[in-house]
């Protein structure tokens, strides 16, 4: 009687770039060039950090470790260097499923670095803050540009648009984030957002003193 599938690695967790790795096997088995050329070429850099190669084949490595994913074969052409075709295995399928399910519909605060260092935005005066916003404002708006034109090719070249929902919610992300620093960068112009070292000294006195 055949045993249930044994769980990968508690130290394996889901992540976004592994994720893209299985369903990138998914349909056929590819080596690591490939897989990255396919990435970029799907616009999956907006989702996955793709900026290190190592670290593509460190989550390669996790996962054959991990038996989610094996070796198919070795190609060996004079003119590139020898290339490792991986494949997904049965447990690697279930468990990609399992990971997206679970990432689909669990909320996870992941502790980007903006709501980190705007939580110190007072070390700096008003006027910084001022123009450090309005330079981030500045590249969003930038970036919101570059992926509004990616989702409105025209339509003889456009995915279904289920392909495209990752590039959509980027897309919303950073609208609505203009949007919020737009407003604080107003209050920040009239003055009606300021602080003094002052007043933080006097606030952080307050917070220290036993109710």
């Amino acid at each position: 009687m055949m045993g249930a599938p044994v769980p990968p690695s508690p130290a394996l967790r889901p992540s976004p770039l592994a994720l893209t790795v299985l369903f990138m096997l998914a349909e056929d088995p590819i080596h690591p060039y490939e897989m990255q050329r396919r990435m970029k070429r799907w616009g999956k850099e907006q989702v996955v950090n793709l900026a290190q190669r190592a670290n593509l084949y460190k989550a390669i490595d996790r996962l054959r470790q991990a038996g989610l994913i094996a070796v198919r074969q070795t190609e060996r052409d004079q003119r590139y260097p020898e290339r490792t075709v991986y494949e997904l295995t049965d447990e690697g399928r279930r468990v990609a499923h399992e990971w997206l399910v679970e990432m689909l519909a669990t909320p996870r605060n992941e502790y980007p670095r903006f709501p980190a260092a705007l939580s110190f935005i007072m070390a700096l005066t008003p006027g910084e803050a001022l123009a450090v916003l309005e330079q981030r404002a500045a590249r969003v708006r930038q970036n919101l540009t570059a992926l509004e034109r990616s989702l409105t090719g025209g339509p003889e070249s456009q995915p279904p648009r289920v392909a495209l929902l990752d590039g959509d919610y980027v897309r919303a992300t950073a609208a609505a984030e203009l949007t919020w620093l737009n407003g604080v960068i107003d209050e920040l112009r009239s003055g009606a957002l300021t602080w003094s070292e002052e007043e933080l000294a006097a606030a952080a006195r307050a917070s220290l003193t036993d109710p």
